[in-house]
């Protein structure tokens, strides 16, 4: 038997119940894994609340990011063996297996080996950020002297593109809501910081870049304010909308747009991993990353599998700056 968080209710952090349960075997194309430590997502905090695109079947488990030891292969499963370490990717559907677990069964198509070097804690939380981020790369090819905006900055996510960002040669310029995490952002690597209810994000901006605006901008929240960044952009620019964490109708810029060229670009992580070559690529960029320590993931704080509805409490605080993860 293990210890297992299944969803009942839609709600609050304290809506995670502890159950016992048999994990069983794996079945064809699954490998069961012991759980070391899993990073949290946004993604699973508004799944558990009900305010996410695919709404939960009640009960369910939860959780789709983390770091394990193989303990069983299921029929077919080549490439792995019983007791290595593997990082979980959140390659398939919410709810469809749950990885806040002490055991967990995951289809073995979203296993990495776990990137030499790293704790557990930090093994659990690379994929999902740097992969997320990898837009600015990958799609924006972002280059020396770029000015990326990047908002929502002390997130895992935001922290990760900040990394991306120096290791082109670009210039980060870290979007937050106050100044209370100007410093931290810039020690890990914001060229500047705005804080964003307190300056006007466009005139700073426009002063940052000598007039011509960022030629890049990364966001997960939407809204209206995206009527805001887009003021803030240069000509042929391009903007990500990667969240929805407003939870308001996200405006699409016209006049901004029509004036400067830019490019409204939706993005998912899956956009990489769902296709293989362009999922290679990027996976050996991001080891290659790790390996000259150009990135480093950034654990903002690690609570035990006990505290687990604390640790969502304080993903959901904007407190943190780095991956929020929790230890089995």
């Amino acid at each position: 038997m293990a210890k297992v968080v299944r969803v009942h209710e839609l709600g609050a952090p304290d809506v995670l119940r502890f159950e016992e349960m048999d994990v069983g075997a794996p079945g064809a194309g699954e490998v069961r894994i012991r759980v070391e430590a899993v990073g949290l997502n946004r993604s699973e905090a508004m799944f558990r609340a009900g305010r996410y695109p695919v709404q939960p079947q009640l009960p369910t488990l939860i959780g789709y990011e983390a770091c394990g030891i193989i303990e069983a292969l299921g029929d077919g499963v080549e490439g792995f063996a019983p007791g290595e370490r593997v990082c979980v990717l959140p390659r398939f559907r919410l709810g469809t297996y749950g990885v806040w677990a002490q055991q967990a069964i995951v289809p073995a198509s979203c296993l990495e080996p776990a990137p030499p070097g790293l704790s557990p804690a930090q093994a659990a939380s690379v994929w999902m950020q740097y992969l997320t981020a990898f837009a600015i790369i990958e799609v924006a090819q972002a280059g020396i002297g770029d000015h990326v905006i990047i908002r929502a900055a002390s997130s895992s996510v935001g922290l990760a593109a900040i990394q991306l960002a120096n290791w082109a040669g670009a210039v980060p310029i870290a979007a937050t809501r106050t100044s209370a995490k100007a410093q931290a952002l810039k020690d890990q690597g914001a060229a500047h910081v705005v804080a964003t209810e307190e300056a006007d994000l466009v005139e700073e901006v426009m002063r940052i870049t000598g007039g011509k605006g960022a030629r890049i901008v990364f966001d997960p929240v939407g809204g209206p304010y995206v009527e805001t960044l887009a003021a803030a952009m240069a000509e042929r620019g391009i903007l990500f909308i990667y969240g929805g964490l407003s939870e308001q109708a996200t405006p699409y810029p016209h006049w901004h747009a029509a004036f400067k060229g830019l490019s409204l670009r939706g993005w998912v992580a899956s956009e990489i991993w769902d296709h293989p070559h362009r999922y290679a690529s990027a996976k050996a960029r991001i080891l290659q990353g790790l390996a000259q320590g150009h990135l480093k993931p950034v654990i903002a704080r690690t609570f035990p599998f006990e505290e687990i509805a604390a640790a969502n409490a304080e993903l959901e605080s904007n407190q943190q700056v780095g991956k929020v993860v929790v230890t089995m």
